[in-house]
């Protein structure tokens, strides 16, 4: 007999058993935020070694990443802005400035954020950043197949096993994960149920 609080030796093979499924359920229910260097070692300069834009196209951004922005405090800042800001390099109607030489901007939202210098000589002379936050995946229900005109063809039967279920692509991955930790939860207390 085990002492009270020691799991007896003879569930452990059966714990064992469910820890890969525990740390698949664990880590596909967490998305880690990543921080983005602005510019790399270079930072946020007027001649970069890589674009700017070029730099964000090899990258993919997701919401709450931040970009981290490296300058000379003295000589140059970060806006954010509108387009129609960036495009003209106006730094007259900032939405955001960031000036203490080591900033963090957090993407707290999808789509398209503007980011021009401060010092409006280095815009011109392209000194600007567009990054694209892609859109938080949520599963939408797959539309159901168009309707047939033509009756079903009738096709003889070769097997007479059960058919295949059909895929769960309309299934959130959560679900699958609930569904998962359900299944080990009702298995886990099978398992100690006739082992007692």
């Amino acid at each position: 007999m085990a002492a009270s609080g020691q799991i007896p030796h003879r569930f452990l093979p059966l714990l064992v058993s469910m820890i890969p499924m525990f740390l698949l359920c664990s880590s596909s229910s967490q998305v880690v935020a990543r921080e983005f260097i602005v510019g790399g070692k270079d930072g946020w300069v007027l001649k970069p070694s890589e674009d700017y834009n070029h730099w964000a196209q090899r990258n993919r951004f997701q919401v709450n990443d931040t970009l981290h922005f490296k300058y000379k405090k003295e000589s140059d800042s970060v806006l954010v802005v509108k387009k129609e800001d960036y495009d003209s390099c106006n730094t007259n109607n900032a939405i955001q400035k960031m000036d203490g030489g080591d900033s963090i901007f957090q993407l707290d939202k999808s789509g398209l954020f503007f980011f021009v210098s401060g010092n409006v000589d280095n815009c011109k002379n392209g000194q600007k950043l567009i990054v694209l936050v892609m859109a938080v995946r949520h599963s939408l229900p797959q539309p159901p197949p168009p309707e047939s005109t033509s009756p079903p063809k009738e096709s003889p039967a070769k097997d007479l096993s059960s058919p295949v279920p059909a895929p769960l692509n309309n299934v959130s991955s959560s679900a699958r994960v609930g569904v998962s930790v359900g299944l080990g939860v009702v298995l886990m207390l099978t398992g100690f149920a006739v082992l007692a």
